[in-house]
């Protein structure tokens, strides 16, 4: 193995992932990598929902004619009528032939007349203007019906269709990566967090999380809560109920977490959920808590920890890895109408006050009064250009269809299918690396998270351990992998993982080519076992 890691132990493991597709296709180009260039590294699924793009793009068709109906004069069209306009839909999708687009848009509309009491032709012209994209987002937080569509969809994907008592308000954003920014801001900004407050990361987390709290305007000391939990001769990748308690220490002011997790990909524990929601009821009930709920919908009956405890939490979800979206950047924020946020701004001294009257004196006449989801919004914005905030309307709509397609799918088989995709691939692996990979009714299996030391000590010994740790560099094997086989995965240190695992995302790549990897996992192990062997001297 190669030991040399030349500071690339430095880098975030998407930079250092940059470093290692370098490697692994120069490998693949010269002919000595044991098979073509594989990058299991990004978690970026290589399925897309059709359906709902397909009515997508069918509404682009209706809304273009609507456009023309308006106004037609060589390239100039007008911004779509919105008296009658739910008729004219009907008509167009009754010229085409019947397929799974229309029928989407069909039952779409019933939907959102039927289960949530729209007007037909409001809701429809707010999806026809906003796929032509002819105005600004009004209001700028989410379109209205938009909002509605999507309150339903994470009631049934994030709430288990029992959501809290109230509602969740909601900022359309770019993907969970702009969430987790506008987040961070904000709580500074609103003096609800300080430059030099302490927080706790659920590790091993998804890196953004590890590296906006050290940067200057933030430098947040941080308390891991680890998923340190082992199982006999495994991780099981849970929180034990002494790091859930060490969230009763007041000096700990939010609790930011990955649920199911990243890299690890488990959803929390049913009695660690409620254990932490004893804790926060009864100890801290002060705790902001932000859970990033992205890979939710992978794992069977999940129920968000923002259903649980709606008054303390911060909700982020991303459409991307579900449907296949990675590239249309459609995430949401949700803040419960009846929150700590709301109320510790509210009781803030008089002083943090005034500058934010300041800050949002502009918005509106009463600044105190403005709720904590629409400081986000304005935040996003630096506040000054608040009347051009808000996710562009296109990505509104394709969002909406998103929602209505996983609401209108009664048998969620769609949601199946997705789940059943990754958990083959995991098969794959398994079969590649010659190992069984425990069952767990709460693996997500979106990625696996691999850790090598634990095996080395469980199938050859201590002494086997300590002489690859004592002999090379963690970072080795991610490096060895690429030069040697193509093989690209991240190193499980830089999500504050066990320091020789490796992530693998099962979401990017063909079952077959999973196996490849467990044989290149298997062969780097095989290595490492000979090179100890012969350490050893002859054996008699």
């Amino acid at each position: 193995m190669n030991t040399g890691t030349g500071g690339l132990d430095q880098l975030s493991p998407f930079q250092l992932k940059d470093r290692l597709i370098r490697y692994a296709r120069a490998e693949c180009v010269s002919g000595a990598a044991t098979h073509k260039f594989l990058n299991a590294g990004r978690g970026n699924p290589n399925w897309v929902a059709t359906t709902p793009r397909e009515a997508f793009f069918l509404l682009g068709q209706f809304a273009l004619a609507e456009s023309k109906r308006v106004w037609d004069e060589w390239d100039i069209g007008g911004m779509p009528d919105a008296e009658g306009i739910a008729g004219r839909l009907d008509s167009f999708l009754s010229s085409l032939a019947t397929s799974p687009g229309s029928m989407l848009l069909r039952g779409a509309i019933d939907y959102g007349k039927s289960e949530l009491g729209f007007n037909a032709d409001a809701f429809v012209h707010e999806l026809t203007d906003a796929v032509i994209g002819d105005n600004y987002p009004e209001p700028d937080r989410m379109l209205t019906h938009a909002e509605r569509v999507v309150q339903r969809y994470l009631a049934k994907t994030m709430c288990e269709e029992r959501p809290p008592p109230g509602a969740f308000d909601l900022f359309a954003v770019e993907g969970g990566t702009a969430a987790m920014c506008y987040v961070f801001s904000s709580l500074r900004e609103n003096r609800l967090l300080h430059t030099g407050d302490t927080i706790a990361l659920g590790t091993p987390i998804f890196t953004p999380y590890i590296e906006l709290p050290r940067l200057e305007d933030f430098a947040f000391p941080v308390v891991e809560i680890a998923q340190s939990r082992m199982a006999s001769d495994h991780h099981a990748w849970q929180y034990s109920d002494v790091e859930i308690d060490k969230l009763a220490d007041p000096k700990i002011k939010a609790f930011f977490l990955v649920n199911p997790s990243n890299p690890a990909s488990f959803a929390m524990h049913p009695a660690t959920q409620q254990r932490l929601v004893d804790l926060v009821r009864n100890k801290r009930p002060d705790l902001i808590i932000l859970t990033d709920d992205v890979y939710g919908t992978f794992a069977e009956g999940f129920r968000s920890l923002a259903a649980d405890l709606p008054r303390n939490t911060v909700l982020v979800y991303s459409y991307s890895k579900h449907f296949g979206c990675t590239g249309w950047r459609l995430g949401v924020i949700g803040v419960h109408q009846e929150n700590i946020f709301d109320e510790r701004i509210a009781a803030l001294p008089e002083r943090d006050r005034l500058a934010l009257r300041k800050r949002y004196g502009s918005l509106t006449m009463n600044p105190d009064g403005l709720k904590f989801i629409d400081r986000l919004v304005a935040d996003s914005r630096d506040v000054a250009l608040n009347h051009t905030a808000g996710l562009s309307l296109p990505q509104q709509a394709q969002m909406t269809l998103f929602s209505l397609f996983a609401l209108l799918d009664r048998d969620d088989a769609y949601q199946r299918r997705c789940r059943q995709i990754v958990k083959e691939r995991l098969g794959a692996l398994s079969k590649g690396l010659g190992l069984d990979i425990p069952e767990d009714p709460l693996r997500v299996a979106y990625y696996v998270d691999l850790d090598l030391a634990v095996w080395g000590r469980q199938v050859i010994g201590e002494d086997f351990a300590h002489y690859v740790a004592a002999h090379h560099a963690p970072l080795d094997l991610v490096i060895d992998l690429a030069q040697r086989h193509g093989s690209v995965l991240l190193n499980g240190s830089g999500f504050e993982g066990p320091p020789w695992s490796v992530r693998v995302s099962l979401a990017n790549l063909d079952a077959d080519a999973y196996e490849a990897i467990g044989r290149d996992l298997k062969a780097m192990a095989q290595q490492a076992l000979e090179e100890w062997r012969r350490s050893k001297g002859p054996q008699r």
